[in-house]
């Protein structure tokens, strides 16, 4: 059985280099991700044009995610680099500091003394530092150290509880969307989105540019959480990005909002990644830690989309290992999945007839000896529906559009192949369907596979047509 949950690598100094990205490719990535808060827009272009080499070369699909970096909600640099803070120690923030000392350092966040008050606690470097907030003078905030540590240049500031005003689109966000649509991104990534109109707008700027990328919405704010839905319904998917929110909802909030945010994804025939710290014990070790192994495992049996690796494979020791372990915990959990498909019927309603028609080919699969279900799609819309219900087969996206074979490999359960020239001929389609599978291995003759296609191929939602096919047996007679 074929690995059902994808995995997202984040690429950097650890794995941009051609031998690795291969190396990480056969081990099984099937996402990578370019984060734009390093390096340049032109690093970029060339090492996704490196991974679609590679990709091609190895006939495996790959998608690209540009991850956009967001606002720099951030202190600034230190004279010596970095201090060290006492419980009880008083520092300044202020916005006009250019290098700081132990009394005070700068901020790029500019607008930070017109978001807090008296009373608020500001949480750096993901929460290891903690200040409370004294007063406010101009452009400086006076706290004092509730919890202490060593504190570097431009970490980052959280205010807990949320409501920090700055815009989730910034002006470089803005260039790198043109460079993300330049690249062909399979997938954008929008950092600290507060409302459904932040990704309409990095919606609408995508399409500007060129681009066709899915848009993810990283769910990092706690104004964010408050408007789940109304971001969901403005984009293609979201992204539980643990870091961040944590440290302003708090960490024993997290996993049940991992748990609803994934359900609701899938309820809205959205995707779903679940990402930051999956693995990070590899950062430096061989192997993963059991809570790790266990926290891989609970997203898997959550039903999210895909896991993704940031810093272990972006500036790892060990970014193969980590994969290949990653790998070995999606399949293990993927045995427990439950697979229910008749209760998942009973809840839903469905009023398009390509929806009735995935519906109907999920059932006779699920209650059938089927070795595979393929869909044949122009968009892959259809092969996303199929991979909310959780059918516990394999789903085979065969399409002639590469745009729409790279999204798909970001759908749970889904399998992309490449059939060129599709036509509306349905023994032609039958045919051509059955030679990928046969090519790609994932089926012999004589094995029962379930086909969904359209008599109009090439038109989005035009499926209408399910076949139960032997692989081999020749096509019935026209009359």
């Amino acid at each position: 059985m074929p690995r059902f949950t994808k995995i997202v690598a984040t690429l950097g100094p650890a794995s941009s280099a051609p031998h690795i990205l291969e190396t990480l490719i056969r081990a099984g990535v099937d996402v990578v991700r370019l984060n734009f808060s390093h390096g340049k827009a032109d690093d970029h272009v060339q090492t996704a044009a490196e991974v679609r080499r590679i990709a091609d070369r190895l006939g495996r699909p790959v998608g690209v995610l540009a991850d956009l970096q967001g606002p720099k909600i951030r202190i600034g640099k230190f004279e010596e680099g970095k201090i060290h803070l006492e419980a009880g120690q008083r520092l300044i923030l202020d916005a006009k500091c250019e290098l700081g000392n132990r009394e005070r350092v700068g901020l790029d966040y500019k607008n930070l003394p017109r978001d807090v008050s008296p009373g608020n606690i500001l949480l750096l470097d993901d929460g290891l530092i903690v200040l409370e907030v004294e007063s406010v003078q101009d452009s400086e905030v006076f706290t004092v150290v509730r919890h202490g540590g060593t504190l570097s240049d431009n970490k980052g500031i959280n205010r807990q509880g949320g409501g920090l005003s700055a815009p989730a689109l910034t002006t470089k966000d803005m260039d790198d969307i043109k460079a993300a649509a330049a690249i062909g991104a399979d997938f954008l990534a929008v950092s600290f989105p507060k409302s459904a109109s932040d990704m309409y707008m990095a919606r609408q700027l995508m399409l500007a540019a060129g681009g066709r990328a899915l848009t993810i919405a990283k769910i990092e704010r706690v104004e964010a959480v408050e408007a789940l839905e109304e971001i969901l319904d403005a984009s293609d998917g979201l992204m539980v990005a643990r870091g961040d929110l944590a440290v302003e909802v708090g960490d024993a909030a997290v996993p049940a909002l991992q748990k609803r945010m994934i359900r609701l994804a899938r309820e809205k025939n959205k995707l779903a990644i679940t990402a930051t710290q999956m693995m990070e014990s590899m950062t430096h070790s061989p192997t993963p830690t059991r809570a790790e192994v266990s926290d891989v495992a609970n997203a898997v049996l959550d039903g999210t989309d895909a896991v993704m690796l940031s810093g272990e494979t972006a500036a790892g020791d060990f970014p193969v290992e980590t994969v290949d372990a990653m790998v070995r915990i999606c399949r293990e959990a993927q045995r427990s999945v439950p697979v229910n498909l008749d209760r998942g019927f009973l809840d839903r309603t469905f009023n398009r007839i390509d929806q009735s028609i995935s519906v109907a080919a999920l059932f006779a699969a699920y209650h059938l000896n089927v070795k595979a279900v393929a869909v044949l799609t122009t968009s892959g819309a259809t092969a996303l529906w199929m991979s909310r219900l959780n059918c516990g087969l394999p789903i085979f996206g065969l399409t002639e559009e590469p745009a729409t074979l790279s999204r798909m490999t970001l759908f749970r359960e889904v399998f992309p192949l490449l059939v060129p020239d599709m036509n509306n001929d349905r023994d032609l389609l039958r045919s051509k369907a059955e030679e990928r599978l046969l090519e790609a291995g994932v089926v012999v003759k004589g094995d029962l596979i379930v086909l969904s296609y359209g008599d109009r191929m090439g038109q989005v939602g035009s499926t209408n047509t399910i076949s139960i096919v032997r692989v081999g047996d020749p096509p019935p007679a026209k009359h």
